[in-house]
């Protein structure tokens, strides 16, 4: 069983920039397909990004692309999620989670494992 712990949140300005990190322990990091998931006040928990085991293949909600990019560590077992011209509306508590299989998948219930999350909010 795998644990996650994320860090790197904070408040910046819009335009601004911060990277998200996510330690794992307790598994074997490399056998994980990891995902980024973040969850707005009031709304539902949403898929942002997910990368595969070798780091090779991504996958990114449309509202991200071009502003995030996710990426992995598999001798650090860490993953991370940089994001770039933020936004107001990128407000939001951003977890990681993992999956032990091997295709990329949007879904929450696909993955197994997952962090307790850390606050990102961008003022405008």
């Amino acid at each position: 069983q795998v644990q996650l712990v994320e860090s790197g949140g904070g408040l910046v300005q819009a335009g601004g920039s911060l990277r998200l990190s996510c330690a794992a322990s307790g598994g074997k990091f490399s056998q994980y397909v990891m995902g980024w998931f973040r969850q707005a006040p009031g709304k539902e928990r949403e898929f942002v990004a997910a990368i595969s085991r070798g780091g090779v293949n991504t996958d990114y909600v449309d509202s991200v692309k071009g502003r995030f990019t996710i990426s992995r560590d598999n001798a650090k077992n860490t993953v991370y999620l940089q994001m770039n011209s933020l936004k107001p509306e990128d407000t939001a508590v951003y977890y990681c989670a993992a999956r032990n299989r091997v295709t990329l998948v949007r879904g929450s219930s696909e993955y197994s494992y997952w962090g307790q999350g850390t606050q990102v909010t961008v003022s405008s």
